[in-house]
Parts: structure tokens; sequence; C-alpha cells
């Protein structure tokens, strides 16, 4: 019988807007699961790059996002829709629609990484780094999605 001294534990889908930037707000994790909202006023996770110990799913909840797969190839996702990323896919993704991009995120880690992101060439590159064109967040003041 497995003894876990573990709680659950509630968490309210709800972010602060944008009208600049990007931000990444921590719901819940766990050492092998992370689960946080992510809003983008535009932009996006514009360098291709892979996560090569995390399987993960974004959950568009408003706006519309366009991921870019290693060929280029790509595809429009909006509200109520989701794509999974097993680790080691390279991608990459933009806000494409006229109000700020709202996702949720889910990764599952196969073991705890050294490197969370590596860039086309295999080199690590951190998320809020230049090479991820990172521009930090400006809040709108009183605006959320919730």
């Amino acid at each position: 019988m497995l003894k876990v001294d573990a709680r659950a534990e509630v968490f309210k889908l709800r972010t602060p807007l944008l009208s600049k930037g990007r931000l990444d707000t921590v719901l819940s994790q766990t050492d092998t699961m992370r689960v946080w909202m992510k809003c983008y006023a535009e932009g996006g996770e514009n360098a291709l790059h892979a996560h090569p110990s995390e399987d993960h799913i974004f959950v568009i909840l408003q706006g519309q996002a366009r991921f870019h797969d290693r060929d280029d190839n790509t595809r429009v996702l909006g509200r109520h829709e989701g794509i999974m990323l097993p680790r080691g896919v390279y991608y990459r993704f933009e806000s494409c629609g006229d109000e700020p991009l709202v996702m949720l995120r889910v990764g599952a880690y196969t073991e705890r990484p050294t490197v969370a992101r590596l860039d086309i060439e295999g080199r690590p590159m951190p998320g809020d780094s230049k090479e991820n064109l990172h521009e930090n967040p400006v809040i709108i003041e009183g605006a959320f999605f919730e």
C-alpha cells in the first residue's frame, strides 16, 4: 500500500491581463508535475525550442495561438483547444488573436531537468532570455482572466 504524506491542493484559473509582454503564474506543483497560467499581450515563445525531460500541454482559455513545428508547419488554436507536446518536440508559438492570449500549461517530468529548454542547436535557452524574445509584463490594473 502506498503511503504518501501529501494533501490535495485546490487552485483557481486566474491571471492578470497584460497590455505588453508576458507573464507565467505557477498554480500548483509537485516534484513531477507543474501547472501554470500563461498570459501574453502579444508575441509568445518565439524561438524554436524543446523540453528534453518534460511532456506538456497547452490549453487555450482566451485568444488564439499559432504553433509552429520544427519544419515551420503551423496550426492556429482557439478557445478550448489544446496541444500535446511530448518531450523533445521542437516548437514555438505566438499570440495571433485580437485579445490577450491566456493558456493553461501542464508539464510532467520524466526526471527533474538539469536543463529545462534547448534551442534548435541543442544549447540551453532560458524562457526569459533575449534569445526567446522575452518581454517584461505590463499588467492592466484591475483586469483579470478568471
